[in-house]
């Protein structure tokens, strides 16, 4: 039995066109459309479709009014179709923020070397939301934290659907164990956290409850294209408590930061272990690598600088990025933590590096934040 699509976009050609591709796949059948966000709404109850991707201009509502209406009264996937500008960045973060889980370009082409790698994306991107594949979605609730957030200081209410109840964690000076598996505290110099499709909420979920004082530098790489990667970060600076900031060539790592990978290029860390600096480099360095950034790239080199001394985290996303890096630091003796399959938009990612027995634990998302202050307590 296919998965079925509703497209809505206020264009006809458009529409047309990502029908014909998604029917390529004959998983894949597109039961109906909509030409403006109204029509969307309508359309959703009346077809009950498996996923929605959703225009954001389009006349009569928008498309993040209708995200806002639909995950209210018949919460469902939704993919955004998005303008790689800086206004089209910012209304694709406030998609987010309304419950849509995963978002493209909306010429796709430009993220793809030719048609063929194009058409394979955007069929997979949707295939990754539909039933099954992704987390379930609470009657009534969105999968988001919200990345409009309160301001530094200001008190942090309902951390997301997914959040558990407070459980008591271990003294800092305790020994913790995790999975009937006694561990000691060990010695840590940096954290490290990679992620793709529902990534934007899970980092904010994380990084909104970590303290300014947080005694580490943090290493952020989120498959995001480069026009998104500096709205995201400033979005998120506004809403922690941390500083966040995308990260620049040649600047060196300090505690209580989180450096955020450009996107469309590759982030090294570079230097010593008490003097270890960021490397930004064009993607073209690595043309093997089929994500700019990339979690590879990038944790592999912490494990060169920082070696052990490192807590890498690989979050919810699509595919294997972050397999090999993480890899590289646990052969170095670092920890690796992957969110748990439940709490996840797509688990492809944690899932590699657990099956692969590199990740200790499996940890829901409303549990990491404070899994690290526990943990990570200087």
């Amino acid at each position: 039995m296919a998965y079925t699509v509703l497209v809505v976009d206020d264009s006809t050609f458009f529409r047309r066109r990502v029908k014909q591709i998604l029917e390529q796949d004959p998983s894949l059948t597109v039961v109906g459309e909509a030409k403006n966000g109204q029509e969307a709404i309508n359309q959703v109850l009346l077809l009950k479709p498996d996923v929605v991707t959703m225009d954001i201009e389009m006349p009569v509502m928008d498309g993040i009014t209708a995200v806002k209406c639909i995950m209210a009264r018949n919460p469902l996937p939704i993919m955004m179709f998005s303008s790689l500008s800086v206004e089209g960045a910012q209304a694709t973060l406030d998609a987010l923020d309304a419950g849509a889980l995963d978002f493209l370009p909306k010429n796709f082409f430009d993220i793809a070397t030719n048609r063929q790698e194009a058409v394979a994306l955007l069929q997979a991107r949707v295939k990754a939301l539909c039933p099954g594949k992704v987390a379930r979605i609470p009657a009534g609730k969105s999968r988001t934290s919200g990345l409009i957030a309160p301001s530094r200081g200001e008190a942090v209410r309902g951390l997301g659907p997914y959040s558990r109840a407070e459980s008591k964690l271990p003294s800092p000076l305790e020994e913790k164990t995790y999975a009937g598996t006694k561990k000691v505290r060990k010695k840590y110099r940096c954290l490290a956290i990679g992620t793709s499709t529902g990534g934007p909420v899970a980092l904010q979920e994380i990084l909104i409850a970590l303290p300014e004082n947080f005694p580490y530098p943090i290493i952020l790489v989120q498959h995001m294209p480069g026009t998104f990667t500096r709205a995201f970060a400033e979005r998120l600076n506004k809403a922690c408590n941390i500083s966040v900031k995308e990260a620049q060539n040649g600047e060196t790592l300090i505690s209580g930061t989180a450096y955020l990978a450009p996107g469309g290029r590759q982030m090294l860390v570079e230097g010593s272990i008490n003097n270890a600096r960021l490397k930004i480099v064009d993607a073209e360095r690595y043309p093997d690598m089929t994500y700019k950034p990339s979690v590879d790239v990038t944790f592999g080199s912490v494990a060169q600088v920082f070696s052990g001394e490192v807590l890498g985290i690989i979050l919810t996303g699509m595919g294997l990025d972050g397999r090999e890096g993480c890899r590289l630091l646990k052969d170095k003796g670092a920890r690796i933590w992957a969110q748990d399959e439940e709490s996840s938009v797509v688990y492809g990612m944690p899932q590699a590096v657990t099956t692969a027995n590199i990740a200790e634990e499996n940890i829901a998302l409303g549990d990491i934040a404070k899994s690290i202050r526990n943990e990570m307590a200087s």
